[in-house]
């Protein structure tokens, strides 16, 4: 049984605690925010997401980096690649997300998350004013072309079912707050546009 299955606790109430976010942020001396990379596979998504955490580290801004694969060795270890297991897989990280932003960081989340609709729920689960959606809009043919880990090549092979933008789909975001050019720019220009653009993202 997948934990997404079990019944939810009952008889549950929330802790009041006495430090809050906003004293977290003081002392960090900048809001918390999530930073959401989506994107195929080979995109560049944690790529991005590594650079950005190192830039905004050399300005001493208090980060962290939650990436797809380190994520599913240990947290999201049970789940595998159904829709509704990826769907779980996203709820989960984005309570994770939510909690690293209540202590005040800078959260840069790297996954394929490929619905829409599971995108609109971390959305509405850490605040619309608070999560910033980032589209690595690079081509398949280039992210099959780099098949860094592999992956495309089993998918066409009949290896791998349920693969983002083979055998399941992806739906790229209609309004993003920031689009990357992943077939083209480098990591460098892409860091400076974040950096840039996130700046203007109140």
């Amino acid at each position: 049984m997948k934990s997404h299955d079990l019944p939810g606790a009952q008889n549950l109430h929330k802790q009041a605690l006495t430090i809050t976010r906003q004293d977290r942020e003081k002392l960090n001396r900048h809001p918390g925010k999530i930073i959401w990379f989506t994107g195929l596979s080979g995109a560049g998504k944690s790529t991005l997401a590594n650079a950005l955490e190192v830039a905004l580290h050399a300005q001493g801004k208090r980060t962290y980096v939650l990436d797809g694969d380190n994520v599913r060795h240990g947290l999201n270890q049970d789940l595998g690649f159904t829709d509704a297991e990826r769907d779980e897989n996203i709820r989960r990280v984005a309570e994770v997300a939510k909690l690293m932003m209540d202590a005040g960081l800078i959260v840069m989340t790297a996954f394929i998350s490929p619905f829409k609709q599971e995108r609109e729920m971390a959305r509405e689960l850490i605040g619309s004013e608070n999560f910033v959606e980032v589209y690595v809009s690079t081509p398949l043919a280039v992210c099959e072309q780099r098949d860094v880990k592999g992956l495309y090549k089993k998918a066409r092979n009949g290896q791998l079912p349920n693969m983002s933008g083979i055998s399941s789909p992806y739906e790229p975001p209609l309004a993003p707050q920031i689009t990357i050019n992943g077939g083209s720019a480098t990591v460098e220009e892409s860091v400076c546009q974040l950096l840039r653009q996130i700046e203007g993202i109140d």
